[in-house]
């Protein structure tokens, strides 16, 4: 009885033979959205310690270049912190967090617009989204700041609006914005299987939206949520420009009770900038997590 030969698989146990070219291994890239938090994440730990670096060694430059020692820096510094951290660097933090949370409320309804089936409502939508997407940031905070005014009568009662308002609200357009184009992107996102599947059960289009395709985004739209929140959060400086009371508007006051010694600036910007880096660093870490924890495996 004859032996069968073995099967041979061309590739694997002998050589192809064709010269074609195969495809490669796909490596999923990283959306563009969270190009900010990894560069931020990828950082090392003790990028912190290089960046506080200049406010370390700055002292030591300006006791040679003039007669402002290195404890009249260091002193200086210190005797202002806590000023700059309670009404300065706090300030920022409540920004960003009315910011955000103005955005987001408007941009999940920006988003649910621009999947309506409404034509109206999505052409509104999609004009609005672009709008303030595609706008730069400080030119809206002027436009809002220009636009509003300083305050208002409702019933009789005279109600000011501040500043920081109006730099919350300046900051919450490009937020809305951006938050409408995560929601939409997550419901497109979702397999139209899904869909299918509860129109074939007699589900209403409300009903595959609230119970079924949006609890399924959540997840997804957690990370850019996040990652906007960092991007938010390193933008609240430009709320300077306006005359905002925040960590660099307080940091030029402070420099000038001083005297303006030009060896304060850089030990109080590096301050700042080490405060941002801090707060920034741990949110740009937890976000590249769970955008490893929910992407799509393949």
């Amino acid at each position: 009885m004859a032996s069968k030969r073995p099967y041979t698989i061309p590739g694997i146990n002998r050589n192809g033979s064709t010269d074609l070219p195969v495809l490669k291994p796909f490596a999923p890239s990283q959306p563009v959205a969270f190009h900010t938090s990894a560069w931020l994440a990828n950082m090392p730990a003790w990028t912190g310690f290089v960046l506080l670096l200049p406010l370390m060694l700055w002292p030591f430059a300006s006791h040679a270049a003039g007669s402002f020692t290195m404890t009249d820096a260091f002193s200086a510094l210190i005797r202002w912190m806590p000023f700059l951290l309670k009404s300065g660097f706090l300030f920022n933090v409540i920004i960003s967090l009315f910011a955000m949370l103005i955005g987001t409320s408007l941009g999940i309804i920006l988003g649910l617009g621009q999947i309506s089936r409404n034509r109206f409502i999505k052409r509104v939508s999609w004009f609005f989204t672009q709008l303030f997407r595609n706008s730069p940031w400080l030119v809206l905070l002027f436009i809002v700041l220009l636009a509003f005014p300083f305050e208002v009568t409702i019933f009789g009662v005279i109600i000011p609006i501040p500043d920081w308002m109006k730099a919350v609200i300046g900051l919450s357009l490009p937020i809305m914005a951006n938050i409408s184009e995560i929601v939409r992107g997550a419901v497109l996102s979702v397999p139209t299987a899904q869909w299918e599947a509860a129109e074939s059960l007699a589900f209403s289009r409300q009903q595959i939206l609230w119970r079924i395709i949006l609890p399924q985004c959540f997840k997804r739209m957690i990370p850019p949520w996040m990652n906007w929140y960092a991007i938010l959060t390193m933008a609240t400086p430009l709320c300077s420009l306006l005359g905002v009371e925040e960590i660099i508007t307080l940091s030029r006051q402070a420099m000038e009770a001083e005297n303006n010694h030009p060896e304060l600036l850089v030990p109080f910007y590096s301050f700042a900038l080490g405060l941002f880096f801090i707060y920034c660093y741990p949110i740009a870490r937890v976000t590249m997590y769970l955008e490893r924890r929910y992407s799509v495996k393949i």
